[in-house]
């Protein structure tokens, strides 16, 4: 059994952009986990509808 993994996972959220307003998009997260339980989050990235990747500090998450 490996003590550190590094595991990638994909949900939808609802992110909020000034130009384009509120927008549902894929949004991909690096995790690091230790022992199977998730410690630190490396990267988070999102795919636009044309195809790019771009970092998610651009967009705030809505309440």
């Amino acid at each position: 059994m490996k003590l550190i993994r590094i595991k990638r996972n994909t949900i939808i959220e609802k992110r909020y952009n000034s130009k384009m307003g509120i927008l549902n998009t894929r949004v991909t997260y690096i995790k690091k986990a230790v022992l199977g339980i998730p410690f630190s989050t490396l990267h988070k990235y999102r795919e636009t509808y044309y195809g790019q990747i771009k970092d998610c500090s651009t967009c705030v998450l809505t309440k």
